[in-house]
């Protein structure tokens, strides 16, 4: 098991933004540090000049193992669908694993993503011949907002936990996205598509 906890500021080095930029949007987003002990995905999605996603991605972050079976996000949402990215290339091209997700609005929660909801994209579109992601082999960390969903937004992030195989008998990661409260809160969670 490992775990990417962003309980300090010196967890955003590496992190860079991808926007829509790249190909005339405007649209804009970073990756700050909360003095509460979080990171905050936010920025402003924009659908100019045919744009409408936002992202930021840490190019140098290994997350997961040979027995790695989904993630568990600790994260608190603003109602807005959002997507954990992993690649296993460097480099900005190639393939893009991405699984959907969108946590309550206002309220801590801890989200499971099992493998099994990662679909393989190259520039946003389906890539069906690509090979089912290997997380021993992530070496790049993304997060998300896409599907023009115009305005301000603020995804708050506490930690990524790769989980692995439970032990015979023991509780398995579901087969599709799964929230958890966090203690003291309530919420629910809509597996975002694609």
């Amino acid at each position: 098991m490992q775990v990417l906890r962003f309980n300090g500021s010196q967890v955003l080095e590496g992190w860079t933004s991808i926007d829509d930029r790249v190909m005339g949007g405007v649209s804009s987003s970073r990756l700050t540090f909360h003095p509460d002990g979080h990171a905050v995905f936010e920025g402003e999605v924009s659908t100019e000049n045919g744009g409408g996603f936002a992202s930021v991605r840490n190019a140098a972050l290994r997350l997961g193992e040979r027995d790695t079976v989904g993630y568990r996000l600790h994260v608190r949402g603003d109602g807005k669908r959002y997507k954990l990215n992993l690649r296993v290339e460097g480099g900005l091209g190639g393939v893009n694993y991405q699984a959907g997700f969108q946590p309550p609005a206002g309220h801590w929660v801890d989200i499971v993503l099992p493998l099994s909801l990662f679909s393989p994209r190259v520039r946003g579109r389906p890539e069906p011949n690509a090979p089912a992601l290997r997380p021993e082999n992530v070496c790049q960390v993304g997060w998300m907002i896409a599907d023009s969903q115009a305005g301000p937004f603020q995804l708050s992030i506490r930690s990524v936990t790769s989980l692995g195989q439970p032990p015979a008998g023991a509780t398995r990661v579901p087969n599709a996205a799964s929230v958890m409260p966090s203690a003291g809160t309530a919420g629910t969670v809509t597996p975002s598509p694609l």
